[in-house]
């Protein structure tokens, strides 16, 4: 039931993700993280089982971290998702990722981009995209009111409009999801849209 879903607007990208980690039809914590710093200008975004996007979205982050150490200079977001995109298929036949990617950054000779990753390495370059269940709803929205361009307070409504079609429309929707945003100013958490708050555990 994991919604992840992203855009481009004018100098910037948008990446939001639910916060719902879920196991079955239980609900272990509503406040999971699932958008990582790559570095200070790149955000990954993964959906899929648990344990496959813990362990390969850290992986890339030290790889390229790694990268920068060694060479003095970042990858390029480009570097970064044909890095990633190459890692995927390495392990698809060997011991496969369930995990699927939007990987967001801002360059200074290129601006900002996003990038599609599936489960099956496939790579794409887009304006919009998303991810799970949600997607259906998400992607529709976008395809209506997304125009290249966008401020970011369009980019923000429009991230809104998705989330209450997904709480509204989705069987089983995430109530809460996390938004941030990469621009010439660096990767950063932008925002959250709760609806259910994690109750702390009652004192003994």
């Amino acid at each position: 039931m994991e919604c992840v879903f992203g855009l481009v607007g004018n100098d910037f990208a948008i990446v939001v993700a639910d916060t719902s980690a879920v196991h079955s039809i239980l609900v272990h914590k509503s406040n999971e993280d699932k958008i990582m710093f790559l570095d200070s200008h790149k955000l990954i975004a993964a959906s899929g089982e648990p344990g496959d996007r813990v362990q390969f979205t850290e992986y890339i982050q030290k790889n390229v971290a790694l990268y920068q150490f060694r060479n003095g200079i970042p990858l390029t977001t480009s570097a970064a998702a044909n890095f990633t995109r190459g890692e995927l298929a390495t392990a698809l036949r060997k011991n496969p990722y369930s995990v699927n990617i939007l990987l967001a950054g801002y360059d200074k000779e290129t601006g900002p981009s996003l990038y599609y990753i599936d489960y099956l390495a496939t790579l794409h370059k887009l304006e919009k995209g998303a991810f799970g269940y949600g997607s259906y709803f998400s992607l529709s929205m976008m395809d209506r009111h997304y125009h290249s361009g966008m401020s970011v307070e369009e980019a923000i409504d429009l991230v809104d409009k998705c989330i209450n079609e997904i709480r509204s429309r989705l069987v089983v929707a995430p109530p809460n999801f996390i938004i941030k945003i990469v621009d010439k100013d660096g990767a950063r958490e932008y925002a959250w849209r709760q609806s259910v708050a994690d109750t702390p555990a009652p004192s003994a």
